[in-house]
């Protein structure tokens, strides 16, 4: 069993007492612990964004990021024949930069303002504030919701919904190839040392359905295939809502396109990697999105989704580098030198250009939205 040094906190006292009492731990039960802990969970209780947090999302990179998704989103309105109501989704908002970013490019785009009701899907008290700050200034009405599932559905109303960095937050399970079948990777209490550490379940026939088909073939003894349950259902419910009122999504994330096995849990804390069993509650944790997962929950819910792209192909697409140079020609050299950095960590190939992938989804009436290329099947 592999060992983390202990550090003592009253969750993680929690965690060993609810494994003593039960046995070992899901790899999901631990991070909902660690990350959602109504009391001392890392979401719960502080603001973990920006280079005084533990991580920067593209959003705090530049305000390129967000003014090309209100254009994205913008435009998809147009598509839409440009409705006198809709819905702006924003699941896990972080700061509201993004949002605020987005709403600032699309004043000038005649009635979208006016036709916006924001939506924030956010359980942080401390991040709902700083959202509510972040778009204070341009009179959009806006309201909080703990789940998507909790955003009413208007008739006639479309919803574009925006998840940036969001599936990769999800809890999810692990599972690993045996000499003779799958069995779940568990959290457990070192019987001698007394700390966290990862142990294997039972092998059993339940735990080999879980395991994609199309993967089943190819496994070697100690591969890990990673499965997100929340993710899957919050993409069956995006579908479902994108049909009814002929909406669209744009997710981006770092994952891959393609379902595959490894090992991508880790935590980051105060922008470095962290033990992952060590501090919870005081280090993010997160794992690769399967994008393929995610567009075929959407396509088996009757909605549609685009081929999955780069966000370096993503942003250029939508005019990242014609945006920069239009900053530059009012910026000093100082500025302007800011700006091509944080134009390049978000598209270069060796930064978050290719790392981070795009997935675009829409209900099966609506009109595919800007950047669609292909069709995922």
């Amino acid at each position: 069993m592999s060992q983390v040094p202990e550090t003592q906190s009253p969750l993680l006292d929690h965690i060993k007492r609810r494994i003593a009492l039960s046995g070992p731990i899901s790899i999901a039960d631990f991070m909902n612990e660690a990350l959602a802990h109504p009391e001392y969970g890392y979401y719960r209780k502080q603001d973990p964004f920006g280079r005084a947090g533990d991580f920067i999302t593209a959003p705090e990179v530049s305000q390129m990021f967000g003014e090309l998704i209100g254009l994205w989103a913008a435009v998809s309105w147009q598509q839409m024949g440009c409705p006198p109501k809709i819905d702006l989704v924003e699941l896990g908002p972080g700061r509201g930069t993004l949002m605020s970013d987005a709403l600032r490019a699309v004043r000038n785009v005649p009635g979208f303002g006016d036709s916006l009701t924001v939506r924030f899907v956010e359980t942080s008290p401390v991040l709902r504030t700083h959202q509510q700050t972040a778009i204070m200034a341009y009179g959009i009405p806006a309201t909080w919701h703990e789940a998507f599932d909790d955003i009413p559905t208007r008739a006639n109303v479309p919803a574009i919904v925006i998840g940036n960095e969001f599936f990769d937050a999800l809890p999810i399970r692990q599972f690993e190839r045996g000499d003779h079948g799958w069995a779940e990777r568990l959290v457990g209490v070192d019987a001698k040392s007394g700390e966290l550490g990862f142990v294997r379940g039972r092998e059993t026939p339940v735990t080999d359905a879980l395991i994609p088909a199309t993967l089943r073939g190819t496994a070697k003894k100690g591969d890990i295939y990673e499965s997100c349950a929340p993710a899957i259902a919050i993409a069956d419910q995006i579908a479902r809502r994108l049909n009814e009122t002929h909406g669209a999504a744009l997710f981006i994330d770092y994952g891959h396109p393609s379902s595959a096995f490894g090992d991508t849990l880790q935590a980051l804390k105060g922008h470095e990697y962290h033990p992952v069993l060590s501090d919870p509650g005081d280090a993010d944790l997160t794992a690769h999105v399967d994008f393929a997962a995610i567009a075929r929950a959407m396509n088996e819910a009757g909605g549609r989704t685009g081929a999955v792209l780069t966000q370096g192909t993503f942003l250029r697409m939508l005019g990242i580098e014609q945006r920069a140079e239009l900053l530059k020609t009012s910026a000093d050299e100082q500025q302007a030198v800011a700006i091509d950095q944080a134009l390049a960590r978000l598209i270069d190939a060796d930064q978050m250009g290719t790392l981070f992938k795009v997935l675009i989804g829409y209900g099966r009436e609506t009109t595919p939205p800007p950047c669609v290329s292909g069709v995922a099947g």
